[in-house]
Order: structure tokens, then sequence, then C-alpha cells
């Protein structure tokens, strides 16, 4: 009976006009928020990193999407957002999907764009109280989805062929 049911529903949606048939699905299914963040390298390796007001450890410049922005785009405007750097966007980003707090982060790989002074502003935003340059091999403890997005960035960078990104410091539980 109840496969009979979902035959017909199907058959029924079919049918429907597309603008409908996405009302139907978004209406049904979990939302979820969008962000970027963005590990910014220097030529040297070293990560910027920094904290946010509301949080206790390490993380990276990022928030979330505005409505209908591209994820290049915001990631860029975080940046300049929150450290008031410019900076280009490097590879392929990692998508990492954290169902729980549903939330879906789009992480780039980034460098300070050329001639651009690295030094970054925090007076640029009420939300960084510091933002701080770290060698790979001495990263402080990380907010836990800055550690697992930087672990899935890193699995991107060994597939492509590119210089390997530092092991994250987790977070003591």
């Amino acid at each position: 009976m109840a496969g009979l049911l979902y035959r017909l529903a199907l058959q029924v949606y079919r049918r429907l006009p597309a603008g409908l048939r996405r009302r139907a699905v978004r209406a049904m299914s979990p939302s979820f928020t969008v962000g970027a963040m963005c590990f910014i390298e220097r030529p040297d390796g070293a990560l910027l990193l920094v904290r946010h007001s509301y949080r206790e450890r390490w993380g990276v410049p990022g928030g979330l999407l505005q409505k209908g922005e591209d994820a290049e785009v915001g990631a860029r405007r975080e940046v300049r957002e929150e450290v008031g750097l410019v900076v280009e966007l490097l590879g392929e980003p990692a998508v990492v999907v954290d169902a729980h707090p549903q939330r879906v982060d789009v992480v780039f790989r980034a460098r300070p764009a050329p001639g651009v002074d690295t030094e970054p502003d925090v007076a640029a935003s009420a939300e960084i109280v510091e933002a701080r340059w770290f060698a790979p091999d001495a990263l402080p403890e990380l907010q836990f989805e800055t550690a697992g997005a930087l672990v899935a960035l890193a699995r991107i960078a060994t597939s492509a062929g590119q210089r390997p990104l530092p092991e994250p410091v987790w977070p003591r539980l």
C-alpha cells in the first residue's frame, strides 16, 4: 500500500510545473546555511588565523554567504571585511557538509594578492579580536569546524599535487 501511494505521489509531482516542484522540495527538505572560509597562505607557508569575538579557539576568515552570492565572491568579501586583505583564491574549493548544525562550508585555499600588504587589519571588523600568521608546524588549537575544513582542503591539495597543508591542532574535548 505504501509503495502504491508513493508511486501516485511521484506521478502527481511529475505533472507539477517546475516552480511548484522546487517549492515542494524546499518545503520538505532540511534547510542548510551556506558559508565560505579561506585558508590564506604566505609564500613561506604561514597560515593566517583569526580569533573571533564569539569563539575561544582560532579559526580562519569566513562567514555566511549572502542570498544569491557566489561562493568565491563571498569568500573574498569575508576576508576583506574581517582582516582587510585582498586575496587570490587557489585551485578548487573543498565542500564540507555538517548535517547536525545543518551547515555547508565552501573552503578555499588563498594567498594575498600580489603587491598587497600581508599585515591583517583587525580593526576592519568587530568580529575579530586577533589575527596572526602561524608557521605550519606551530598552529594553535583550532575551532572544530576549522580543523575539519583544513583536513578536507588538504585531501584536495594532496590529490591535485599541490604543496601539502599542515596538520590541524584539534580542540580538546
